[in-house]
C-alpha cells in the first residue's frame, strides 16, 4: 500500500469545512486514530502495546528478548494528532511512512537482528492542553505526571479528567523506564516545516538539531464594560495591553534574531459588545541562538512592565552527531539541516535515547496549515529512505 493511500485512509477524520484537520489529544478523533493504527498495525503483522502515558508501540519482533540479548530495539515513527487547522502531513506522515517500512522489509524478507518497531506518540502538539510533546516528556520525567493531569484544555477540563473520559486511569499515567530501555535507536520522519529542500533539490534530509523554544502565558487585567457606552478615555481595556504585547514581541525578536509568535489568545468574557474584563496571549518564542531566545521574554517583561508564566522551556537539541553523518552517507549524501520546530524525537534525544530524524521536502514551505504539502513522489522517497535506515540499524 502506499504512502498516499494510507493517508488517505486518515484523511476523513477530524477534518473541517475549511480543509484543515482538529485532532486533539483523547478526544474522539484521537481515539478513531489510535484505533487506525492498531489496526493498520496488526495488518502488518505487528504486536500493538502502549505504555503507562497511552503512546502506541507496534513491534516486528519481542523488544524484551531483544534488549535481554544486549541490542535494544530500533523505533521509527511520529504522532497523529494536530494543532487547530492543521494539515494532513505533520505527524501521520511518520506514522504512515513507518508501517510502510516495516511492510516493505517483512516483504523483502529481511530479517532483523533486532526488534524493530513503530511508535504513535501521544499528543505531541499540545494543542488541547497547552504544553507540546507532553506524552514523551512524561514518559521520560522531563514533566512530572501530576503536573500533566492538572493541565486544563480551554473548556476547563483537565487531562486526568479527559483519560478517565476516554476510558483510562489516570492513576496509571505516569513515566515508564521500562518502554523506554526497549528502544536504542528513534528515528522520526516527518514533512519538512519551511522550503529549505525545495532550493536544495533534494527530497528528503536529515537534522542536525532542533532550535531551542518555550512557550509563556501573558495575563492582563482590565475593567469589564459596556462597549458602546463607555468613553475612550473611561476605559481600562486589557485588549489594549495584549495587543501591545504583540507588537512589542515581533520588535524585540527582529533584534533578537529570533521569532515570536501570539498565535493563542483569550478574551473574558469574550463578547462583541463588551470590553473585556482580562486578556491572556500565549507567547512562542525560538531561535537558533539558545541566548537569545533566552533574552527574549525578559527584554519584552521589561518593556511592557508586566511578567509572563514559562509554561515550557526546551533548550537546544542536538541529533547524535554520529549518526546524523552515518544517515546523510547511507542516504547517498543527503543534506544535513536545523529546524526550528519541536519533536518528540529531540525530547527523546534530551533524555539519552540516541535519535535522528528525517525531513520530506515540501514545496509550499507551509505548515501547521490546510496548505501543507508533499508531492507523492516524495512521500514514497521518504519512506523508502526510512527503509534503507531501518534496515541498516536494525542489521546488527
Amino acid at each position: 500500500m502506499s504512502v498516499e493511500s494510507m493517508l488517505g485512509d486518515l484523511a476523513g477524520v477530524g477534518r473541517s469545512p475549511t480543509g484543515g484537520y482538529r485532532r486533539f489529544a483523547w478526544t474522539d478523533e484521537d481515539l478513531t486514530l489510535r484505533e487506525w493504527f492498531r489496526g493498520a498495525a496488526e495488518a502488518t503483522g505487528l504486536a500493538v502495546t502502549e505504555d503507562r502515558v497511552g503512546n502506541q508501540w507496534a513491534w516486528w519482533g519481542d523488544p524484551d528478548a531483544s534488549l535481554a540479548a544486549g541490542r535494544p530495539g530500533v523505533v521509527a515513527g511520529s504522532h497523529l494528532d494536530s494543532v487547530p487547522g492543521g494539515g494532513n502531513f505533520d505527524g501521520p506522515l511518520g506514522v504512515v511512512s513507518a508501517l510502510r517500512a516495516v511492510e516493505a522489509l517483512r516483504r523483502d524478507g529481511f530479517v532483523p537482528a533486532r526488534a524493530i518497531g513503530v511508535a504513535n506518540l501521544v499528543d505531541e502538539e499540545g494543542a488541547r492542553f497547552g504544553v507540546a510533546c507532553t506524552g514523551s516528556r512524561v514518559l521520560t520525567g522531563a514533566m512530572p505526571r501530576d503536573r500533566a493531569l492538572a493541565l486544563a484544555d480551554g473548556d476547563g477540563v483537565t487531562l486526568a479528567e479527559a483519560l478517565t473520559r476516554a476510558g483510562r486511569d489516570p492513576d496509571g499515567f505516569d513515566r515508564d523506564d521500562a518502554a523506554l530501555a526497549r528502544v536504542g535507536t528513534f528515528v522520526e520522519l516527518h514533512i519538512e516545516q519551511g522550503r529549505w529542500l525545495v532550493d536544495e533539490g533534494s527530497p528528503v534530509a536529515v537534522a542536525s538539531s532542533i532550535w531551542p523554544h518555550g512557550r509563556w502565558r501573558f495575563d492582563f487585567a482590565g475593567e469589564a464594560n459596556h462597549a458602546g457606552t463607555t468613553r475612550l478615555a473611561d476605559r481600562d481595556d486589557p485588549a489594549l495591553k495584549l495587543a501591545a504585547l504583540i507588537l512589542k514581541a515581533r520588535e524585540v525578536a527582529t533584534g533578537l534574531g529570533c521569532v515570536a509568535t501570539v498565535g493563542k489568545v483569550r478574551m473574558i468574557p469574550n463578547g462583541v459588545n463588551a470590553i473585556p474584563s482580562a486578556a491572556t496571549g500565549w507567547l512562542d518564542g525560538r531561535g537558533a541562538d539558545e541566548e537569545a531566545v533566552r533574552r527574549l521574554v525578559p527584554s519584552i517583561e521589561d518593556a511592557l512592565g508586566v511578567r509572563a508564566v514559562e509554561e515550557s522551556f526546551t533548550a537546544t537539541t542536538l541529533f547524535d552527531p554520529a549518526l546524523a553523518a552515518g544517515l546523510a552517507e547511507l542516504l547517498g549524501g543527503a543534506p544535513v539541516i536545523g529546524t526550528g520546530a519541536g519533536h518528540d524525537a529531540g525530547v527523546l534525544a534530551a533524555h539519552g535515547i540516541r535519535s535522528a530524524m528525517l525531513f520530506v521536502r515540501n514545496p509550499t514551505g507551509v505548515s501547521h496549515s490546510p496548505e501543507e504539502h508533499a508531492e507523492p513522489a516524495d512521500c514514497e522517497a521518504g519512506a523508502a529512505a526510512l527503509t534503507t535506515v531501518l534496515r541498516s540499524l536494525a542489521a546488527t
